[in-house]
């Protein structure tokens, strides 16, 4: 879907680049940063913390998309998924892409000025892992894992927002998310696999090869052992743990949806992670 609202050519070109007409990467951020923020002040939080998370999100997430898209400007265009994107197709320039990561990076700091010093201090490592994450693929099967870092770097900013401090729960909660992220970023690798092959992209798709839904499966597992302990630690009611075993049942269906690697079902698998972190909000929310 191509949502460009009937803006000019141009106008629309830098809205698709920031991906906003695609919202999926803002849910896989936002779920955990909600989940860690409900956490951090058991119960509803602060409400100028909570509006300006979700602001931060959005921004940041665009970010990096377009640092992203910049990154891959030399290889976007071999790949079908991705041929289409501006800077492939020459929409938008290089100057262009990076005045904008530049003014949504600035956007997104001007923000968490508004909060405490560890979570302005935290919040220099977050645009680093995003502005590095989009590079990672030239040099390691592990991109996936500097996504998940990038991702989950919103629960220890939502904790230090929140509490003024990192305890346990936090880093605990930050390696789960991470994990999550392997998992759907694997089954969304999936979908370019062949492509990636053929041009030298690497991912833990490639690197898992026929062995990735196995591996998946494993990376499945640990995150939802993650987040059992997580409920431990912050003591958390038994809904919690109904809406957690819901969220199982929606990893075994993607598990069924990617069976046979095809494209478009391991599309709509990645895709369903949304539903996927916002059922254990729920659950974090009637837990709490």
């Amino acid at each position: 879907m191509q949502a460009d609202f009937g803006w000019p050519p141009r106008v629309s070109a830098y809205w698709r680049l920031t991906r906003l007409n695609r919202p999926i990467g803002i849910f896989l951020v936002g779920w955990p940063m909600l989940w860690a923020l409900w956490l951090a002040a058991d119960g509803l939080p602060n409400a100028d913390v909570l509006i300006v998370f979700v602001l931060g999100c959005i921004l940041m997430r665009s970010a990096g998309c377009v640092i992203n898209d910049y990154a891959d400007r030399g290889i976007d265009g071999y790949v079908k998924r991705t041929r289409e994107r501006p800077l492939a197709t020459g929409e938008v320039s290089e100057a262009g892409a990076l005045a904008l990561f530049a003014l949504l990076a600035l956007a997104a700091f001007g923000l968490v000025l508004l909060l405490n010093p560890l979570t302005i201090a935290l919040s220099l490592g977050g645009v680093v892992l995003a502005a590095t994450y989009p590079f990672t693929k030239r040099y390691t099967h592990w991109p996936q894992a500097a996504l998940g870092a990038a991702f989950a770097w919103a629960v220890p900013m939502a904790f230090a927002a929140q509490t003024g401090s990192l305890p346990a729960g936090a880093w605990l909660l930050f390696a789960a998310v991470l994990v999550w992220a392997l998992v759907y970023d694997t089954i969304y690798a999936m979908v370019d696999r062949d492509d990636d092959l053929r041009i030298g992209v690497k991912s833990t798709a490639v690197l898992w090869g026929r062995r990735d839904r196995l591996y998946i499966g494993l990376c499945q597992g640990v995150f939802f052992l993650l987040l059992v302990v997580v409920g431990r630690l912050f003591d958390l009611a038994p809904a919690y743990y109904v809406m957690l075993a819901a969220a199982v049942g929606l990893a075994f269906y993607h598990q069924w949806l990617i069976r046979h690697r095809e494209r478009e079902a391991c599309f709509r698998a990645f895709l369903n992670h949304n539903v996927l972190g916002g059922v254990i909000f729920v659950g974090v929310v009637l837990g709490v």
